[in-house]
Formats: structure tokens, C-alpha cells, sequence
């Protein structure tokens, strides 16, 4: 059985639901037989950078992925919008408006904290039972509504431009769940007077999965011509370092195997992964002592 991460720096063009494909098909080359394979949170072809894939008992972690922050470089290139908001839509405004540096660094102060921002008319969005990219692609008109969510932080890191008239701006945004990039870029184009759309994204941090731990494509694809599994791939613990361990002792680690609640335990309230010796046993969240489980492991304990 396996079980753990792998994490894809996911190259230019390649989707995410591919990017699982692919792992899939390496574990399978390298005869690992049909495992359960899930990915921590859509990136775009256009994107690039870091793609948790789940595998085995890890799958059950990603909606952790999907709920966690995330950090992303992105380009806004100025004068134009699309109706995708990046290189791949067509054209739909333009403006001759090029801000000034200090122009844009007095609008940033505006979208850092909470924020509401619409997501693109091509999302994955489910409006009335259908995708809002497949109604956009129909061409049929909806209204997608705000949304609250928060910028941690938003650098600037570079910007390109002619006699102090910007053409394009790259920033650095830490973001909270929910929050698109393609409409923070177009945001920030229209506070300053004109339009724009990402020419660039790459996300650089997913939960606690950053770019020091994710392997290209072609070590990937070394796996499935014989490169060892412990190469590439990270345990499942990885995903759960941003929480706090609970070590439980065999009786405990029974109890909550089979999903009973544990009471008395003296430790703070909050989420926990208890474990026995190294292997994870369950997701468990504390409440006045007791102990519940949110989501088993059902991995062997190699002592039992």
C-alpha cells in the first residue's frame, strides 16, 4: 500500500486533473498497482508550481489542501482585459491608462486584508447546476456574486515600463481559500484606471508544501522507468505538520481505530493527528478533553 504526497512543480500546459493521470500512470509503470490518487488544489494549464497530489491514505487529506492558504507570483500585464482574465481569453477592453510605481503602490494598500472580489466568469464555480466556464463557453450571461476572502500579504517584486508608464506589474500574494489571482489582477488594473490580465502565475506555497519539495515532470516520469518510489515521494505526515501530534498509546490508538471517543485527555482544545510511535492513526479534534475522530488512517502499524 502506498501512501503520501507527491508534490509537482506542474510545468506550463499541463492541468491538473492530468498531472494526476500521470502519477497515476508512473505508479502503475512502476508496478504499484491501482492506487487512489487526488490533487490538493486546481491549477490552471496556464499556471505553473506547486500541486500536492494525495496518494492512498493521503487522498483523504486534501480537502485539508483545498481549505489551506496559498502563495502565488503573478504578472498583471496593463491596457489589457480578457474574458478569461489570462492569455488564453480574447480580448475584451483595452485602455491606453498606464499608472505610474507610485500610482501602484498606493493602490496595494487597497487589497491587503479582507476583501471581496467576484471570480471569473471562467471558473469552476457551480451556478444553478452547471459549471460558470461551460455557461461562458455557451455564451450564455449569469451573475457570478462577491465573495469574502483575504490577502495575508501582497509584494511588489518587479515591474516593466517606459518613461514611468507601467506595462506590467509582478507581485507575490499570500491568500487565504477562494481567492483568485485573475480577479485580484484585474481588481488592482481598474483601481488604477485601466485594465489588465495575468500574463503570469506560478504558485510558489500550497499548505505546508512549497517549491524545495516538488519534483519536475520528467523525475516523475523516472519513477515509472525504475527511479525509486522514496525519491519522489514525501509520507503523509508532511501534510499535517501545521498541526500539532498527539501520541497515543495502544489501547488509545485502538479506541480510535474503531471511531470511539477518548475522554480525559489533558491537553488543549483544537485539531491534532494522533499517532502510535511514527504512524499516523486518525485527524482528531479535542473539545473539553475528549477526543473525536475526523478522519481515520487506515494504515498498519508495523509493532500490531
Amino acid at each position: 500500500m502506498v501512501n503520501g504526497w507527491i508534490i509537482l512543480d506542474k510545468p506550463l500546459g499541463l492541468g491538473s486533473t492530468q498531472g494526476v493521470a500521470a502519477v497515476k500512470r508512473n505508479l502503475r509503470q512502476a508496478g504499484f498497482g491501482k492506487v487512489k490518487v487526488g490533487h490538493g488544489g486546481t491549477l490552471d494549464p496556464l499556471a505553473t508550481g506547486v500541486l500536492p497530489i494525495g496518494i492512498g491514505e493521503a487522498t483523504k487529506l486534501c480537502g485539508r489542501m483545498l481549505d489551506a492558504s496559498k502563495i502565488y507570483s503573478f504578472t498583471i500585464g496593463l491596457g489589457v482585459e480578457t474574458d478569461t482574465l489570462d492569455l488564453e481569453g480574447k480580448v475584451i477592453a483595452q485602455s491606453d491608462v498606464r499608472p505610474t510605481l507610485a500610482d501602484l503602490e498606493a493602490a496595494l494598500a487597497n487589497f491587503t486584508g479582507p476583501i471581496e472580489q467576484v471570480p471569473p466568469a471562467y471558473s469552476a464555480l457551480m451556478i444553478d447546476g452547471e459549471r460558470a466556464y461551460d455557461l461562458a463557453r455557451a455564451g450564455q450571461e449569469f451573475e457570478i456574486k462577491s465573495r469574502a476572502v483575504t490577502i495575508h500579504t501582497l509584494t511588489l517584486d518587479a515591474t516593466d515600463g517606459v518613461a514611468g508608464a507601467l506595462q506590467s506589474a509582478t507581485l507575490t500574494a499570500h491568500v487565504s481559500k477562494g481567492t483568485y489571482i485573475r480577479s485580484l489582477a484585474r481588481d488592482i488594473a481598474r483601481t488604477l484606471g485601466t485594465v489588465g490580465h495575468v500574463t503570469m502565475l506560478r504558485r510558489l506555497r500550497a499548505g505546508p508544501f512549497d517549491l524545495a519539495q516538488a519534483i519536475s515532470l520528467d523525475k516523475l516520469n523516472a519513477l515509472g522507468q525504475g527511479a525509486a518510489l522514496e525519491h519522489v515521494l514525501l509520507p503523509l505526515e508532511a501534510g499535517l505538520v501545521d498541526i500539532p501530534a498527539l501520541n497515543l498509546g495502544p489501547e488509545q490508538a485502538r479506541a480510535v481505530r474503531q471511531g470511539r471517543v477518548l475522554a480525559g485527555l489533558p491537553f488543549n482544545d483544537g485539531l491534532y493527528w494522533g499517532r502510535t510511535g511514527t504512524v499516523p492513526v486518525a485527524l482528531v479534534e479535542l473539545s473539553g478533553g475528549s477526543l473525536t475522530v475526523v478522519r481515520g488512517f487506515n494504515i498498519a502499524d508495523v509493532a500490531e
